[in-house]
Formats: C-alpha cells, structure tokens, sequence
C-alpha cells in the first residue's frame, strides 16, 4: 500500500505518515477499509472523520496520527484503490488474448462490476471536487489505456483508434451498470444488464 504524498492534494498542506511497524500497518488498513464504508455511504463532504475513526475502533488521535486531513485519507485510499484496479485490467490482458468479443466483454463487465462493489468509495472519491485534477486525468489516461490494449488484442481486434474511444463508453457503461445493479426495486435487473452488454458487444462487433 502506498500512501498518498504532499503531491497527492494541493490542498492538503500535512502528509500523511507511512506506518514502519507491522502494528501500525494493520491500524492504518483499518482506518482506510473504515473510510472506505464511511465515504461510500455518505459522500466525501458529510463523512466525518470522527465517524471514521469510530468505525474502525480507533481513537480520533489515531486517525489523525497517519492522515491528519480528510483529503490525505481520501487520496491514500484512492492510490490503494487505483493500484488494485490496475492489477485487475493487467491480470485480465491473458485473457484478452484471441478472445471473442462477447467473452471479453463479459469477463471485463464481471471483473469491473466486482472491482466497484469491493470499493464502493471509488466512484465517489473520483467525482469529488477537491480531488487533483491533473491526477484524475491521469489516472482516467491510464486505465482507458489498458481497456483499450484489452479490446486491440481481442479476436477480431479494434483498430487503436476505435479502441480509445471504446475505453471511454466502457468505463461510464461500468458506472452505469453499478447504478442499475444497486437498483433494488428493479424487478427486471439482470435483463437490463444484459441488454446493456449487448448493447456494448454489438457496438464492438461493429467497429471490428
């Protein structure tokens, strides 16, 4: 896990403190799976971090001795977070390999879905108004990168620029399947998300 630097938020003027001691690792992934539940279910702004720290059975004191602002808790969690997402498209480029459009496109909705579903705070973090602007769009270069190194390698491949803007309908049809899958009261749930990757699959099949 890395923590988030100076660099992470111009507008945080502290930095957060990196634990040394296997003691002080394990309390800081308490603090971030806690803010992680904590900025899911209220939003970065009404989240406290009073809350926080109470979900994850510390003491105020405690919080602050790692992350002394909200923004550096926010940010370390994000790089966390963005780190295992990266690892999950790389792990995913064996599979993408000679794969048919419609296993590609099932595997990469699975995988995302279940990525945003064990970090709920995620989407929230990233649409937050205080967050770097410059890291953001990195961070968004990147990862439509690899989806679209995934669907160059598929069989039959995109050509790159068909590709790049396919990276980009993927990852908001990502946002879009989370919302639907979180719509309780839709009776009709799996049959609208598979309309929705058959939607993106034909769209595929087309530009191929």
């Amino acid at each position: 896990m890395r923590m988030a630097s100076q660099k992470a938020s111009p507008k945080a003027e502290a930095v957060a403190r990196a634990p040394q001691r296997r003691r002080g690792r394990e309390r800081v992934a308490a603090l971030l799976r806690a803010g992680e539940e904590v900025f899911a279910e209220k939003g970065f702004d009404a989240a406290t971090m009073t809350e926080i720290a109470a979900r994850a059975g510390a003491s105020i004191g405690s919080l602050y001795q790692f992350f002394p602002t909200k923004e550096l808790l926010a940010d370390t969690l994000q790089d966390t977070n963005g780190e295992a997402l990266s690892q999950m498209l790389d792990a995913l480029g064996g599979a993408a390999e000679g794969a048919k459009p419609e296993m590609l496109i099932d595997r990469l909705f699975r995988d995302l879905s279940a990525f945003l579903e064990a970090h709920p705070s995620f989407v929230v973090l990233s649409d937050r108004p205080a967050a770097d602007k410059a890291v953001k769009a990195e961070r968004r270069k990147r990862m439509r990168g690899r989806i679209a190194a995934l669907l160059g390698a598929m069989d039959p491949p995109l050509p790159r620029e068909r590709a790049e803007r396919m990276a980009v309908i993927v990852l908001h049809l990502m946002r879009v399947s989370v919302a639907i899958s979180g719509e309780a009261e839709l009776s009709d749930r799996d049959a609208v998300l598979d309309d929705l990757r058959a939607m993106l699959i034909r769209q595929i099949r087309e530009g191929a």
